[in-house]
This record gives C-alpha cells, structure tokens and sequence, in this order.
C-alpha cells in the first residue's frame, strides 16, 4: 500500500473576506473529492482571506497510479485563474516506511 499527500499554498485572487475565500476553496477542495477520489480539506491559513493551504492525501496499490493521481491534482489546482499557486508539497510513503 502506498500513500501520497500534496499540500497546495495557495494566494487567491480578488477576494475581500472569509466568506469569498470560502467561495473559491470550497468549489475546488469538492471538485479534487468529487473527480479524483481523495480525501482534500482546507489545512492551514484560514484566518487569511487571501491565502490558504489545501492538502490532500490518497493510498493506491501502485506506485504508477498514485503519482498518476497526485499529478493531475496538482495540474487542476495549477490551473484555477482564481488563484495562484505559491507551493506544492508532495509527500510519498510506501510499505517500507
């Protein structure tokens, strides 16, 4: 079994306050669920209205498929305009772990 996690540091566009940040994470925090069947959450800077960090984690029995799905999160996150990515950071764990 092989486990990876991403973690997105996000700058979000023209927003104004908790309310619009929430309105431009939740959309892809449900769209990672929903497309990719991993387990995304908003983790970290949810005081910012303009910053936030969504992590995501999913296990696979193959190497191939689990950076298949890591890779296309990260080029979905990558291609939102309404936010820019500042930072990925991708974790891999495997049964020798």
């Amino acid at each position: 079994m092989y486990v990876g996690t991403l973690s997105f540091d996000l700058l979000l566009g023209d927003v104004r306050s908790l309310k619009e940040k929430r309105s431009v994470v939740r959309p892809i925090v449900a769209e990672l669920q929903r497309k990719y069947a991993v387990s995304a959450a908003e983790t970290g800077d949810q005081e910012l209205y303009r910053r936030a960090e969504i992590g995501l984690a999913v296990v696979s029995g193959d190497w191939a498929h689990l950076r298949d799905v890591l890779d296309r999160c990260e080029r979905m996150v990558a291609g939102r305009p309404e936010v820019e990515l500042l930072s990925v950071r991708r974790r891999l764990h495997g049964d020798d772990d």
